[in-house]
């Protein structure tokens, strides 16, 4: 166990193992400001916190570079999720999702933000979002939520999926598919006019009609030229999100549902959110932009709707 967790009190039966060295990225892949900055501080995104008000609105030809970024993004979730599987390492599918980025020539968004020391955010069981890959093997009845962003030609997106891993119990299914109807019952409400705070009530009953929380220190945000700009997007009712939608704005929802209390905990590294009753937590996670008519779900698998979604649990197993 590393040494930071020595004496910690777990509140699941979750433990972390091993972390591999960070890897770097070759010099021809184009970076974002943080990749070499030595505490992965993005400087632009702080600039931006400081100075703009608003909420971007991109034009047709920004829309098609993000919507490139998003076709990145999509692919190297359906290739590092098709591994999935009893005995596979998080470290594993993190190499995997590395090599599919590169190959891209796009730069994994996660690596270095803030110091996170991989390519993607693994998280197994309780933990709700920001697991590190490490060398535990995924068993027989897990959960784990894979969480990919690629910067690419100047755009990141941002998309995750949770995938039960072998023959997992009645509650975890009861879980996985209320996370993904909460992200689509926010998705059928947006057009231009909504505001954002609106989400957060109609996922929230979702939640409760599943007997499930939502978490509430983590919120959707907008996504293109930065990693993470406004608007802020909580996920819980009663909330008060400044904003209202626009032709032009590009964000994610991702609620982040779990079986017991919405509360939450972050172990010593400083990454890992886990719950606080140590109960099971699922998300599903798309990049959007709002349309004349609604919406276009930018990080949607080939085949699917893109102005909606459609629950398929073999899609997750």
């Amino acid at each position: 166990m590393p040494r930071e967790f020595l004496g910690y009190e777990f509140t699941g039966k979750l433990r972390p193992y091993h972390v591999t060295p960070q890897r770097t990225v070759p010099a021809h892949i184009r970076k974002t400001d943080y990749a070499t900055h030595p505490q992965g501080i993005s400087l632009v995104e702080q600039n931006d916190k400081r100075t703009n008000g608003s909420i971007r609105v991109y034009t047709p030809a920004e829309i098609e570079s993000i919507r490139e970024s998003c076709r990145i993004g999509r692919e190297i979730l359906d290739e590092a999720s098709a591994a999935i599987r009893p005995g596979i390492t998080c470290d594993e599918i993190d190499r995997i999702v590395y090599e599919a980025t590169i190959s891209r020539n796009a730069y994994p968004s996660p690596l270095n933000y803030y110091n996170f020391p991989k390519s993607v955010c693994t998280s197994v069981n309780e933990v709700i979002c920001h697991g590190i890959p490490d060398m535990r093997p995924l068993e027989d009845g897990d959960i784990v939520n894979l969480d990919i962003s690629a910067y690419y030609n100047g755009f990141h997106s941002d998309l995750n999926e949770t995938f039960m891993v072998g023959a997992v119990d009645e509650d975890s299914k009861r879980l996985v598919e209320c996370a993904y109807k909460c992200l689509t019952t926010a998705v059928a409400l947006v057009r231009p006019g909504t505001m954002y705070r609106d989400l957060g009530d109609a996922i929230e009953r979702v939640a409760r009609a599943s007997k499930c929380s939502v978490v509430r220190t983590y919120c959707g945000h907008g996504v293109g030229e930065l990693f993470h700009s406004s608007p802020n997007i909580p996920h819980y009712a009663k909330n008060k999100a400044k904003g209202v939608m626009a032709v032009g704005h590009v964000f994610t929802i991702e609620p982040m549902i779990n079986l017991g209390t919405y509360r939450d905990v972050t172990w010593p590294d400083k990454w890992t959110a886990v719950t606080y009753d140590g109960k099971r937590s699922a998300q599903f996670e798309h990049t959007m932009v709002v349309t004349e008519t609604g919406v276009e779900l930018l990080t949607a698998r080939p085949g699917d709707p893109r102005d909606h979604m459609e629950w398929d649990p073999l899609k997750f197993q």
